[in-house]
């Protein structure tokens, strides 16, 4: 075996490893395990959206238990203030200079909670970090860790005591997932593995942060065909042009499906996307930065824009023998 396969075959067994660690503690949402470890591997930011108590919370906690590195928590309310996220510069009368005491922001995985109870102000604080890695207080610019992920759990936008996410924070996420409601067999599951105990205690962590980050940089080097570049960038270019949508997605939303798609073939043991892989992530990756027309605001606007992804998706043909 080459020392290419071998490396590929060692990421592939971490990334397994990963995902039956996470699948110990979520019962029943393969998908949105796969979809979460994708993000994770592609170095980008999840947004979770559902009904209170459907394990939004629980998913976050397991992937950063899964991770053997510095983890927080940040329960968003309407009273928190930027400082609160970010961190702040402190008066020392030892030394009679201003000292930064870092945030909670400054952890590998940051769990935010209910994010979309935050103030828009207190939202905007997450702005810098999540794009550029860093933290700019009183002058200074301050580097996050690395890794550094964000996965924030929102209400959906009907419930109170909630404030809609702006567009430029929805499109610093990678990728939008919904966890639904348990089936039959998985809620009775729940039930006896957890009236007694917590799975999420007992979870071994899998891979360190300095694991995660080579991880990263193999699935930047994973191979993607001219033409399925081509075909990333006209889904997008679709999606500014499909009469139903008001404001398409950005280029950063290109980038973003085209990380994951990289992701997606590591996930599946493959050191090359394939169509397929591109076709799957449209909906999670693109559907939460669609903003819609006024037809398209009538319905549900989440649902809508699955419909009008799913449209643009079948209409535009993807690359063979790539």
């Amino acid at each position: 075996m080459s020392q290419h396969q071998d490396s590929a075959a060692h990421l592939f067994q971490l990334t397994s490893n990963l995902r039956d660690a996470v699948s110990s503690v979520i019962v029943g949402k393969s998908e949105q395990v796969r979809l979460a470890v994708t993000v994770l591997l592609a170095g980008g930011h999840l947004l979770m959206e559902d009904v209170p108590g459907v394990g939004k919370t629980v998913l976050a906690k397991t992937l950063a238990r899964a991770m053997d590195s510095k983890a927080s928590r940040i329960q968003f309310t309407p009273d928190m203030l930027p400082s609160d996220v970010t961190g702040v510069a402190v008066y020392d009368q030892h030394t009679s200079q201003f000292e930064f005491q870092p945030g909670p922001i400054f952890a590998n995985i940051v769990i935010g909670d209910e994010i979309n109870r935050a103030s828009p102000k207190t939202q905007s604080a997450l702005l810098e970090c999540m794009e550029e890695r860093q933290v700019s207080v009183d002058g200074e610019t301050h580097r996050l860790p690395d890794p550094f992920t964000v996965v924030a759990t929102q209400n959906p936008s009907e419930m109170e005591g909630t404030y809609p996410l702006p567009e430029a924070q929805r499109d610093r996420f990678m990728a939008r997932i919904s966890m639904g409601y348990p089936d039959r067999s998985a809620e009775l599951s729940m039930l006896e593995s957890r009236d007694r105990s917590d799975p999420l205690t007992q979870l071994a962590p899998q891979v360190t942060a300095a694991q995660m980050r080579e991880m990263i940089a193999q699935v930047q080097e994973i191979y993607v065909a001219p033409s399925i570049k081509a075909y990333v960038v006209e889904l997008s270019r679709a999606t500014r042009e499909h009469q139903a949508v008001r404001v398409g997605v950005s280029p950063r939303a290109s980038l973003h499906l085209l990380r994951a798609a990289k992701a997606a073939a590591a996930v599946a043991g493959r050191g090359y996307v394939i169509p397929d892989d591109v076709r799957a992530l449209v909906g999670p990756v693109f559907g939460h930065r669609l903003v819609l027309g006024a037809r398209g605001r009538q319905a549900s606007s989440y649902a809508e824009a699955e419909r009008v992804l799913a449209e643009i998706v079948d209409h535009i043909p993807a690359p063979t023998g790539a």
